[in-house]
């Protein structure tokens, strides 16, 4: 089938053409597709009208109950988390705090992160009137440091939880909760895109996190722009006065009742699946484009899964001494640019190691692995 018989209409008349997402679950190419369970719930929802303060409250409690956390909240996704982390922790439940947010002078405002964490989004707690501060090297934290950094200007701790951000001689979730915790001072861990595994729906509250923050569209397949705060009670309450409806802060991000919903059947979903089937199907993905692309000289295939770097199978191009064609970024550029467009991940600005191109089977329908590996082949022995 010819990829214009499968663009939606609406996408037809808009004159945007559709993707072949190989790159994971990232927002820009359109993040994941909605589970039809979380659109039924959806339009069930949309056709009667609720108070949102309870509907929150429902759903928390609802989310709560499947992770093992005292509470939980849905937010307008996994960096909306990141702001409601912020004011929780800075502003808390007191009204005057709440209402001069992003002014801080005067408050407990600082969040202490570790340079080897410092990522794209951590402007979110910026956003709450946090003021970051760095500790540490690029590979490397000592305890002593997190000790020395925390003061009483110190109002959380972030840590974040995310492929290629962790090396050997950073901080462990564990270390920085007893150091933390020994000062008072609470934990936030951003796990946006670290599902699956279902085991860490609860892992970091377990850990001694005090509030993380979750995507609800990538990995869950609920609606996109929706996420997920679980962790201690007191700080969900603080969540949930910083965020929408009240007049706060959290204004600017609010869900809808739709949205509230959706997130919350698709969790249901998503806890219900069998996930050793699901990486098996994975690995079969993985290994078809491994295997079309493993006689081509000078490179290595594999499919690569381990625990903290590639959570999913992944089936992994890198370029040996021996390689004398395109490079990663090269292939990366003609994929993205060819006809469908197909978005592969690629080089250590990516989440890589070096410069190999790495497909990650999650987004892609049954079928076109194949269009893929074809590609890559296609633009792997260009001369």
């Amino acid at each position: 089938m010819s990829p214009s018989k499968l663009v939606p209409e609406i996408y037809r008349r808009l004159g945007v053409r559709p993707v072949i997402h190989a790159s994971g679950t990232t927002t820009r190419y359109g993040g994941s597709r909605l589970r039809p369970e979380a659109l039924e719930a959806m339009r069930e929802a949309s056709t009667t009208l609720v108070n949102l303060d309870e509907l929150n409250e429902a759903a928390g409690a609802a989310i709560a109950r499947m992770l093992g956390a005292e509470a939980a909240f849905v937010t307008a996704g996994a960096s909306s988390g990141l702001i409601l982390q912020g004011a929780a922790c800075i502003a808390g439940t007191d009204p005057a705090k709440i209402t001069r947010l992003p002014d801080t002078r005067g408050m407990r405002n600082e969040i202490v992160i570790q340079r080897a964490h410092r990522f794209a989004y951590d402007q979110a707690y910026r956003v709450a009137g946090g003021v970051l501060v760095e500790i540490g090297l690029a590979r490397r934290t000592q305890p002593f440091e997190l000790e020395d950094a925390i003061t009483e200007r110190t109002a959380a701790v972030a840590y974040l939880v995310s492929p290629f951000t962790s090396p050997p001689g950073t901080l462990s979730l564990e270390q920085v909760v007893a150091i933390a915790h020994k000062r008072g001072v609470p934990v936030i861990v951003d796990a946006a895109s670290m599902l699956p595994p279902r085991e860490n729906l609860t892992k970091f509250v377990r850990a001694g996190a005090d509030l993380v923050s979750y995507s609800g569209g990538k990995g869950i397949r609920g609606p996109q722009s929706t996420g997920i705060l679980a962790g201690r009670r007191d700080l969900i309450r603080a969540v949930a006065l910083n965020a929408s409806p009240n007049q706060a802060l959290g204004r600017a991000a609010k869900t809808s009742k739709e949205e509230i919903c959706g997130l919350v059947v698709a969790l249901e979903c998503f806890l219900a699946e069998d996930e050793k089937a699901e990486m098996k199907r994975y690995h079969d993905v993985c290994t078809t484009v491994a295997e079309a692309l493993a006689d081509i000289p000078g490179l290595r295939v594999v499919v690569e899964q381990d625990g903290v770097n590639r959570v999913l199978p992944h089936a992994v191009v890198y370029f040996t001494p021996e390689w004398v064609g395109p490079s990663g970024h090269a292939v990366q550029v003609a994929l993205a640019q060819g006809e469908p467009h197909i978005y592969v991940q690629q080089g250590a600005h990516q989440g890589g190691y070096f410069d190999e191109i790495a497909v990650d089977p999650f987004n892609l329908q049954p079928g076109e692995e194949q269009i893929v590996a074809a590609r890559l082949r296609e633009e792997l022995t260009r001369r």
